[in-house]
């Protein structure tokens, strides 16, 4: 994988503020704040990674949270871009692009999900797979979280003025696939990710507004 505005009904919220439920279900997004952090160390502690092709980027992001637990959260939200490179698998570095997280949450940490895009353009480049990405923790999984949270970040892409936003996913990994066809997600693309991602045979899929 690799944070927006709430709507169907839902208030809008900003870092800080407590939560406000994005639909009739216990899974709310909130913005990375000190009230949530606890309980996302120990997702990273218990071996989740909110980069799935980056196993190590839970201990990073540990060592991070350590050294400065403000600016870890600060940064989780950057629609300016102006933090630090981003490292790929591969452990290469590359720029940074406008972007978000939230967190879902259901009394504990579940998962996250990521917003970037390029502005002017729908256009992404190469070290970017995607509009969106999503993970959730492997205990939180199977409740339709991701599916969730998916369809609520949509109209901020919308608010972007982008007419589609893409998201890719692994050729073997069903489960996001589902995700993101029950968003309206259609494949658009069969391809390999580059070098720097492994690799691996991959689909691409665009959710059209």
């Amino acid at each position: 994988m690799r944070y927006s505005i709430l709507h169907h009904g839902a208030q809008k919220t900003r870092p800080n503020e407590h939560p406000t439920s994005i639909t009739d279900a216990h899974m709310e997004l909130v913005w990375p704040s000190a009230p949530y952090l606890a309980s996302y160390v120990q997702a990273l502690e218990q071996g989740w990674s909110p980069d799935n092709l980056r196993p190590e980027a839970a201990e990073d992001e540990l060592a991070r949270i350590a050294r400065d637990p403000n600016r870890f959260l600060a940064e989780q939200v950057d629609r300016e871009a102006k933090g630090p490179p981003v490292t790929l698998p591969d452990g290469s570095s590359a720029r940074r692009l406008p972007g978000y997280r939230k967190w879902m949450w259901d009394g504990e940490f579940c998962g996250v999900i990521g917003f970037r895009w390029q502005p002017g353009t729908v256009e992404l480049p190469p070290h970017v797979l995607g509009h969106i990405g999503f993970a959730v923790v492997p205990w939180k999984r199977q409740n339709g979280y991701a599916t969730r949270a998916l369809a609520s970040i949509l109209p901020d892409a919308r608010e972007q003025g982008l007419p589609y936003v893409e998201l890719t996913t692994d050729a073997s990994n069903v489960a996001s696939q589902r995700v993101i066809t029950a968003n309206g997600g259609t494949v658009v693309e069969r391809f390999h990710k580059p070098a720097a991602y492994g690799g691996a045979e991959s689909l691409r899929f665009r959710i059209y507004f």
